[in-house]
């Protein structure tokens, strides 16, 4: 698809957009439908609006297969999702019209950690407020709050940095560094391991390795297992807010004051 899609998730307006890249037309937007709730005595949002804001990357996936590009539609014949995180909900979307496929409400807000998804699940951090991890079935139409939820953690769950999904485990660290492996299907927990320092950075899965970036510039590489296992530990002067980013054999990170590229040479 040809689009450009956006998330305005303020004080004053809460939508989603989708721009022509070519020529910026708007093609379609779609506001959020999350009961706010908010308002004090005077009419106005409480606390200056801020429960009505959000922070989060949405993310592609094709309903009953895997994250990636949009696709007309998938082996199941469901089209491709857009998932969500909203303030008071989380949502899934259809990206080429922009239609509201289904939601979950929520009391969170202000909500940063990216989606992660599969094997027809939606992993979905709520944001602040009350921090809830959501594992959300995608086959859903409409609320399905109260009928698609396939299990849901308030255990040390991230508000910042955005969890994984490694085959049958779900790996995530909290902003204090709490570090937890789950069974992705279930929610039961493998292992829980308490890392130095403080997180913002999302965690990273590379070829069998978990990577934690501390702000205070340490990254931590674990074994993406279901025995807690930790292979080596490197410092960056700086510290880390931003995620990581790879491409080919190259890791690219960057601190508060320098941009890194770091490649094996062998």
């Amino acid at each position: 698809e040809n689009l450009l899609i956006l998330t305005m998730d303020g004080v004053d307006v809460q939508y989603l957009v989708a721009l022509d890249k070519e020529t910026g037309r708007t093609v379609w937007k779609t506001d959020r439908t999350a009961d706010w709730d908010d308002l004090d005595a005077d009419g106005k949002p409480k606390n200056e609006g801020d429960l009505r804001k959000a922070y989060s990357t949405p993310l592609l996936v094709t309903a009953g297969g895997e994250t990636g590009p949009p696709s007309p539609n998938s082996a199941m014949g469901n089209p491709t999702q857009m998932l969500s995180v909203g303030a008071k909900a989380v949502y899934g979307y259809d990206p080429a019209s922009g239609r509201e496929l289904w939601k979950v409400r929520t009391p969170a807000f202000s909500g940063a950690a990216s989606p992660v998804y599969g094997r027809g699940i939606a992993y979905m951090v709520t944001g602040f407020g009350k921090t809830e991890l959501l594992a959300v079935r995608v086959d859903g139409r409409g609320d399905v709050t109260d009928t698609h939820v396939a299990w849901r953690t308030g255990s040390l769950v991230p508000q910042t940095p955005s969890p994984l999904v490694v085959g049958e485990l779900f790996f995530m660290i909290n902003d204090t560094g709490t570090v937890t492996c789950l069974e992705a299907a279930s929610g039961t927990q493998v292992w829980r391991e308490r890392l130095r320092g403080n997180f913002a950075a999302s965690l990273l899965h590379a070829e069998g390795h978990l990577y934690c970036f501390s702000r205070e510039g340490v990254t931590t590489v674990l074994k993406a297992a279901r025995d807690y296992e930790v292979l080596a530990t490197n410092r960056l002067d700086g510290g880390f807010m931003a995620s990581p980013a790879v491409a080919g054999k190259a890791l690219f990170l960057r601190t508060r004051e320098h941009l890194y590229r770091i490649e094996s040479s062998l």
